[in-house]
């Protein structure tokens, strides 16, 4: 099974790339969000999931461990195959869709391409019990598996969505359920900002927690 892929971007389609891999040519399925960061003869590095099947082989490629993660948690959902997961990955960030289903806000979900408000609503509520775990899981990845080429910026040490991570990981060490604690911060990331540090995160966090 093919796990990543590093190489350059020779083709961009409309919902594939294709990676030039040392001569080999990889055509890979990745998200709209993704391939708007994506340039030709740009460096990349992708984290892979293969799909094999009698007729075909399919790679889809991810910019982090954790957006192939939720990739996967998507299609837990009844009603959501690869290529509804891969438009809901397309519209919110991996950080903005574990907030939208912290918040219940499934009319966030329901603007990615081929979701309904009935299963914009499946999705919210059965992986609201999952979203703090991905929230969180980028905090355990190595910041060398990255997305994009991009020198780094978006590992998930520092990438987007971390400063929440933290704070739902420091109020879940604290003693509040996972839940509990990845709405708060959602809230809290929602009136902060996205610029809004960790310990601002935590100290709003926590007034939210208090109500």
């Amino acid at each position: 099974m093919i796990g990543k892929l590093k190489g350059l971007v020779d083709a961009i389609g409309e919902s594939h790339c294709i990676v030039d891999v040392n001569g080999v040519g990889y055509e890979v399925q990745a998200s709209a969000r993704a391939l708007r960061n994506m340039e030709i003869g740009q460096s990349v590095t992708l984290v892979i999931d293969t799909y094999v099947r009698e007729d075909a082989i399919r790679l889809f490629g991810f910019t982090s461990e954790v957006e192939r993660s939720w990739f996967r948690t998507l299609q837990n959902v009844q009603g959501v195959g690869a290529k509804v997961a891969l438009g809901v990955l397309g519209t919110l960030s991996t950080q903005d869709l574990s907030n939208a289903i912290a918040l219940g806000d499934w009319a966030s979900v329901e603007q990615a391409p081929g979701v309904g408000k009935k299963l914009a609503q499946r999705i919210v509520a059965e992986l609201k019990d999952k979203a703090p775990a991905l929230a969180v899981a980028g905090l355990h990845i190595p910041a060398s598996v990255n997305g994009a080429g991009n020198g780094g910026r978006d590992a998930p040490a520092t990438g987007e969505g971390h400063a929440s991570a933290e704070a739902i990981s420091a109020l879940t060490n604290l003693g509040y359920n996972p839940a509990q604690a990845s709405q708060a911060i959602a809230l809290a990331a929602r009136d902060l900002g996205a610029e809004a540090d960790t310990a601002k995160l935590i100290r709003r966090g926590l007034r939210e927690l208090a109500r």
